[in-house]
């Protein structure tokens, strides 16, 4: 199991290389979709049982949806609770 997650992370990490030319809304999709990922590989590797291994997934696309970053200008766009985006250089 832990080695199908590995793969699965490591697949969606070179996914993300073709970030730079998605739109704000693409970003959000793919960073909750990472996000997620993360949270599951995390909990697994902690041996959470099935709740906890959906709340860090939820947690994970939260916090992944969030943030989108601009690699070629290192400027982050951060969603706001309106449905608009703040641009803003990344910490």
């Amino acid at each position: 199991m832990h080695r199908i997650l590995i793969v699965a992370i490591a697949a969606s990490a070179l996914g993300l290389a073709g970030c730079d030319t998605m739109t704000p809304d693409q970003q959000v999709v793919a960073g909750g979709l990472t996000g997620a990922a993360a949270g599951i590989l995390t909990a697994d590797l902690l041996d959470a049982n099935k709740e906890w291994t959906i709340v860090a997934a939820l947690a994970g696309a939260a916090v992944g949806s969030m943030v989108a970053r601009n690699n070629v200008t290192d400027e982050c766009a951060y969603k706001l609770s309106d449905g608009t985006y703040r641009i803003a250089p990344c910490p």
